[in-house]
């Protein structure tokens, strides 16, 4: 499914060919699963999901919504759903 492992270091970051690149302080020590789609063009894998691409020009991990270039063509995505708010509750009316 990728090409090689890279471990996530205490700061949230990996390093990739002399760049560093923040991931999140949320996989601090874990691997992530990376393979190259087109060139500088990186999937970023934890575990079975795909988490979005690494362009090592803009050295940023960017989301399924959002592709890092028009022509890499995205075979999945992430579906997000509105989970309603209690009934009798607003908004506005929230206090946390």
């Amino acid at each position: 499914m990728h090409d090689r492992d890279i471990l996530v270091t205490v700061c949230g970051r990996i390093c990739m060919h002399r760049k560093k690149i923040n991931i999140s302080t949320s996989l601090a020590g874990q691997k992530l699963g990376i393979k190259e789609v087109d060139d500088g063009i990186w999937l970023v894998s934890f575990m079975r999901y795909d988490l979005g691409y690494i362009d090592l020009e803009q050295k940023t991990l960017q989301a399924f919504r959002q592709p890092v270039r028009p022509e890499v063509v995205v075979t999945q995505s992430l579906r997000y759903v509105s989970l309603p708010i209690s009934p009798g509750r607003t908004c506005e009316g929230w206090s946390g």
